[in-house]
């Protein structure tokens, strides 16, 4: 039988969703192909096993990533716990600030009120649903006051167009201010075994205001399957230094160690870097993506692994916070 994974509030004053959501960028080519009809069998899995909380974004696939998963939803909208974010822009005409990303490339960032009304119509055309779940800014607009940005989004949730609102990428400081003008209910942040730097500051303020914290990458863009070699050319992950030169055979090395306890432990080493971040608080959801419906049950199954405080410990020592080498992004 299907696994179904165990719910856990999203905040302290959001809904109950699925301790792991899924992340659906994958589905738009950035590390490898994938066809629309697989995508939609894909997050259809990831609706059955109760990772309901399906993530996306207008600027993935330039907009092509929210109309696959209205696709998918279509006829099942009350299964489906619909997250999206709006602020990177990919319109040629429209203006924005430029944000460094460590990517090699700046995204150019909007988050005047005026921009972020029309990306919510945008995003519910494509989606094609009355509401939108849980909205998040993607990066914060360095020349706009987040006040504001949020301001407007909170004009979407007193519309009835959004449920929850979140933030992402953003600093301890942005979130208490945010916070101040509508509750936050989730903030996204890479968080993984291999980026733990949420743990420092951002994490501790999360839970002194009852935020959820949601993992994006929480496979290490896929470095903890413990799959990944090499590269071919045309990979995203080629604009990642932890993937780059000597860095990725530097981290191989690094995280044997930890892919020797999955073995112990006999399960795979996705599920244990899962596992183990369902393990650092009932507040942490992580969002693992695949173009696999196979891979959407292993990454299920993770739910169900229960680890020992040893063990923790062990996995704390082995992948302790910096031991990755290369540049840690935003």
């Amino acid at each position: 039988g299907r696994i179904v994974i165990e719910k856990r509030r999203l905040g302290s004053n959001g809904p109950n969703v699925g301790c792991l959501g899924y992340g659906a960028m994958v589905l738009e080519g950035y590390y490898g192909v994938s066809g629309d009809e697989q995508a939609v069998g894909t997050i259809n899995r990831a609706l059955d096993v109760g990772m309901n909380m399906i993530d996306t974004a207008d600027a993935y696939g330039n907009g092509h990533n929210e109309t696959l998963v209205g696709r998918a939803i279509a006829g099942m909208r009350q299964r489906a716990f619909v997250a999206t974010k709006f602020g990177i822009v990919f319109d040629e005409s429209e203006s924005g600030t430029d944000v460094p990303t460590g990517w090699g490339f700046p995204l150019k960032i909007n988050g005047r009120p005026p921009y972020v009304r029309k990306a919510l119509n945008s995003s519910l055309k494509r989606l094609a649903v009355d509401v939108i779940d849980l909205w998040y800014a993607h990066y914060a607009d360095p020349a706009t006051p987040i006040e504001e940005t949020v301001g407007a989004m909170a004009e979407a949730c007193h519309a009835g167009k959004v449920r929850y609102l979140g933030l992402s990428n953003v600093t301890a400081e942005q979130v208490r201010r945010a916070h101040r003008v509508h509750p936050i209910t989730a903030v996204q942040f890479e968080y993984s075994l291999w980026r733990r730097e949420a743990e420092a500051e951002l994490l501790p303020t999360l839970r002194e205001l009852g935020i959820a914290l949601v993992g994006w990458s929480p496979l290490g863009s896929g470095f903890l399957t413990g799959t990944v070699t090499s590269l071919d050319k045309g990979d995203f992950r080629q604009n990642n230094p932890r993937f780059a030169g000597e860095n990725l055979e530097a981290n191989r090395d690094r995280f044997r160690p930890f892919m020797m306890v999955a073995k112990e432990v006999g399960v795979t080493p996705a599920q244990l870097a899962l596992a183990w971040l369902l393990h650092q608080g009932q507040d942490v959801f992580p969002i693992p993506g695949t173009r696999h419906a196979e891979r959407v049950d292993e990454n299920a199954g993770a739910a169900d692994i229960h680890l020992t405080p040893e063990l923790l410990g062990r996995i704390n020592e082995l992948a302790r916070p910096g031991l990755a080498a290369g540049a840690t992004l935003v």
